[in-house]
């Protein structure tokens, strides 16, 4: 296991391959572990690190830690620790809220922005995500595969209290505004039959920046990076591939890519 401490606090985080950065931010639900496939599958052209955030997994278990802001510092806390430059965020639910605010706060040191599973306003959370514990939460959200496993096994290490504040944190601070004022390329990535996170409605995709698109996974819930990982990580690998400044918009341009994921 490797560990930092920041402000006397235990960081957890895994490192694997070589290259330019990229780093993967868990949801509400498991730990940095449920990203080991995705992480093996970019680390021959990156050097992928995921780490645990506050209130999950490995990392320090403090009350004091888990809004969304506190989130966000830990974000780039680990980074300066680490010698991150500029990198590319994958986040998933809570991670890619944090994700998103760190790039709106600090756009300069993100490249783009892969958001999985994420809610564009706090009216979008299912209120399961605050009432459940996360053992029950996980029952719910993920089906049982080997490929689960690892998100189950977790699961129960995370504190209900780091779930809830990040919640009643989301009601506050008008997180759609802030995805409407991104100007990171962020491609937006909803499972059709995710229970916890309603998709967003016609008039949310229009309003979206010119850099942010979303594509849907029809065979998805909650986690598309486990109900269809080989599209996922095709999907992620040729958004690494756009050229700095390009929107995921030209995405659609790519008949192949099209072809591939029938």
């Amino acid at each position: 296991m490797s560990a930092i401490l920041l402000d006397s606090d235990l960081v957890h985080f895994e490192v694997l391959g070589r290259g330019r950065p990229i780093l993967f931010l868990h949801g509400w639900v498991g730990s940095w572990r449920y990203w080991i496939p995705t992480m093996q599958s970019v680390s021959v052209s990156f050097r992928a690190y995921a780490l645990d955030l506050w209130g999950f997994g490995d990392s320090a278990k403090n009350l004091q830690r888990y809004s969304l802001d506190q989130q966000v510092v830990l974000l780039s806390s680990f980074m300066d620790q680490m010698g991150i430059g500029k990198v590319a965020l994958v986040g998933h639910g809570l991670g890619a809220v944090v994700a998103v605010l760190f790039a709106r706060l600090y756009p300069e040191l993100v490249d783009r922005v892969m958001a999985a599973a994420m809610p564009l306003d706090e009216a979008m959370i299912d209120s399961r995500l605050r009432t459940d514990g996360p053992e029950i939460l996980a029952d719910w959200l993920l089906g049982r595969s080997p490929a689960t496993e690892a998100a189950r096994a977790d699961a129960p290490k995370a504190d209900p209290r780091a779930i809830k504040a990040s919640l009643d944190n989301l009601q506050t601070i008008g997180f759609g505004r802030t995805v409407a004022r991104l100007s990171t390329a962020c491609l937006l990535v909803h499972g059709q039959n995710d229970p916890a996170v309603t998709l967003p409605a016609a008039e949310q995709i229009a309003g979206l920046p010119y850099p942010t698109h979303e594509i849907f996974f029809d065979q998805s819930g909650h986690f598309p990076m486990l109900d269809e990982a080989s599209k996922f990580n095709r999907l992620l690998a040729d958004f690494l591939a756009l050229l700095q400044g390009e929107s995921p918009r030209e995405l659609l341009l790519k008949e192949e890519w099209k072809r591939r994921v029938r």
